[in-house]
């Protein structure tokens, strides 16, 4: 089958890493089953795969993917929950387990014409989600839906800032927030990307570092080190920061003379559950919300999507199709 391979690692240059070609078909453990890719999504997790973060050279080659929309073995279209992991070991969330991985840690990912995954995994597609919709979910969408709808702690009507305009995260987050009844705002350097967060219903959008007319509820950190700085600031007393993403580094001054003295809270969060996956798909077709999809490519051409994401070059999804 084709299929998009981690083959080597390269933390200077990632792509050239990068194979795509034939590779064996998926074997399938006792409690698990295929899944005919029919649309799948790009995630910064892929390119730092690439890099060598989170993964080990000895686990090379691997096909890359998380994210994944297709039909099971008996027909059906279905979403892949890509968190492979054991609820009871994470007391009742298998983002919790200890041994808990994402497709294309431990095992073979979803940029292939087929993928193997645990039964449970499987979540029925709405009929009014695309493919490519569809495929969106699983890690962006879901990890937004999680931070504002469990993690946050505030209710809508509340002001949320949203850092990093473009990316996959951010724009989900933009997109929910402002279905729920939030008060969106979200920042970027780029002109076009704020532009862009307003179609996507931002109440207002700024230019990343900038002073904000007030102190927010809470901030939606995806960015890290760029932004961390100014994530403190913009939160009102008690406010809380939901980080689940650092893509411009990990290590940014704590300040924790301000989170103490303004009793500001620092959430982590890490994908969602399947059950979460289940009531985002419910979400979407309820309201009429859609992913912002950047690009579609044939997955033949997965190297300019990496080479795009890499660089920075894109507003929403980049989704690869078979």
């Amino acid at each position: 089958m084709f299929a998009v391979t981690a083959a080597r690692i390269d933390a200077d240059n990632p792509l050239n890493g990068l194979e795509l070609g034939e590779r064996p078909e998926p074997t399938v453990p006792e409690g698990w089953t295929t899944v005919t890719v029919k649309a799948t999504a790009l995630n910064h997790h892929d390119v730092w795969t690439l890099r060598g973060v989170g993964i080990r050279e000895d686990r090379l080659p691997i096909i890359l993917g998380c994210d994944a929309a297709g039909i099971d073995e008996d027909g059906n279209e279905v979403i892949v929950h890509s968190v492979i992991g054991d609820p009871d070991r994470g007391g009742g969330d298998e983002t919790l387990d200890p041994k808990r991985s994402l497709l294309s840690e431990s095992y073979d990912g979803t940029f292939a014409d087929r993928v193997a995954v645990p039964r449970r995994n499987l979540v029925p597609k709405p009929a009014s989600l695309s493919f490519a919709e569809a495929a969106c979910l699983p890690t962006a969408w879901l990890t937004a839906y999680r931070m504002l709808f469990d993690k946050a702690g505030v209710q809508p009507g509340s002001t949320i800032l949203v850092q990093g305009a473009g990316g996959g995260v951010a724009t989900a987050l933009t997109a929910l927030g402002a279905a729920a009844g939030y008060r969106v705002w979200a920042t970027s350097r780029s002109e076009d990307k704020r532009k862009s967060a307003l179609e996507l219903g931002a109440d207002q959008v700024f230019e990343t570092g900038a002073r904000l007319p007030e102190r927010v509820d809470a901030v939606m950190e995806t960015v890290g080190q760029a932004t961390w700085g100014h994530s403190l600031k913009s939160l009102r007393p008690g406010g809380r920061i939901v980080v689940s993403g650092a893509t411009s580094g990990q290590l940014p001054p704590a300040e924790l003379n301000r989170v103490f003295f303004l009793q500001l809270s620092v959430v982590g969060s890490t994908m969602g559950t399947r059950d979460q996956l289940v009531r985002l798909a419910r979400f979407l077709d309820r309201t009429g919300v859609r992913p912002r999809i950047d690009r579609t490519l044939p997955l033949e051409q997965a190297r300019e999507g990496f080479a795009a994401m890499a660089e920075g070059d894109l507003f929403g999804k980049i989704v690869f199709t078979r």
